[in-house]
């Protein structure tokens, strides 16, 4: 018998695959991020069982505890806030990081990654709304810091995250998907060298269908999966 969240990601998965329809996408374009922060091991491991392969951290410590309790290889997704002194406990644990706002972030990851002489994987992150509360680059310095960390050895650019201001209406929130889209193609058209656009990470549990069709290859959905955050 099926469990509540392999259903809840049944349903997810179709509500991609129809975004896709609408916009002419393949659905293999886009890859599901579940949100598990603050989500016991238990529950990651009945998502797992029921075929997700891919989980969204924001807690480097939570983060870093639930790794070592679920033994099954996982694609982790670190997705927070992330400050550089704790960079070193992510070292070679992440498949990519999304949440990358500024050089002296990218130049610990780096150094990090250095040590055991492999790239991390990572992703831009913009504030597309200029939120005070909220992380990332401003959109219009965007394609210099891109330039700045392009130049660091052991870090490889593959795109762009946003958190744009939050709408009940997902229409709302469409022109800033949409921006961040753009702007992932202006940075392609400077074309730096070893940088990828790829990858656009963006949309969440109530949006991620808009994202989609505004260009989102990652979108990242925690609630519709597991429930509201207690």
């Amino acid at each position: 018998m099926a469990t509540e969240i392999a259903a809840n990601l049944d349903r997810i998965h179709r509500q991609i695959e129809q975004a896709c329809q609408r916009c002419g996408r393949s659905p293999d374009s886009v890859s599901l991020i579940a949100v598990s922060k603050k989500k016991s091991s238990a529950l990651i491991q009945e998502a797992a069982d029921a075929g997700q392969q891919a989980f969204g951290e924001s807690y480097v410590q939570e983060f870093v505890d639930k790794q070592a309790h679920i033994l099954r290889p996982l694609d982790w997704h670190f997705i927070g806030a992330l400050q550089s002194n704790k960079v070193k406990y992510l070292r070679g644990k992440t498949a990519l990081i999304h949440s990358v706002d500024r050089l002296s972030l990218a130049e610990e990851i780096s150094h990090q990654w250095q040590k055991i002489q492999q790239q991390a994987r990572i992703l831009v992150q913009v504030n597309v709304g200029g939120e005070d509360s909220k992380a990332g680059s401003a959109p219009e310095q965007a394609v210099e810091l891109v330039r700045q960390i392009a130049r660091l050895p052991h870090v490889r650019i593959e795109g762009l995250m946003t958190l744009p201001p939050y709408a009940d209406d997902p229409e709302q929130v469409r022109p800033w998907f949409r921006q961040l889209a753009q702007l992932a193609r202006n940075i392609e058209t400077v074309g730096i060298a070893g940088v990828s656009m790829s990858t656009l990470s963006m949309g969440m549990s109530h949006d991620f269908e808009v994202a989609i069709e505004e260009g989102a290859t990652l979108v990242r959905v925690g609630t519709a999966i597991f429930g509201a955050r207690e």
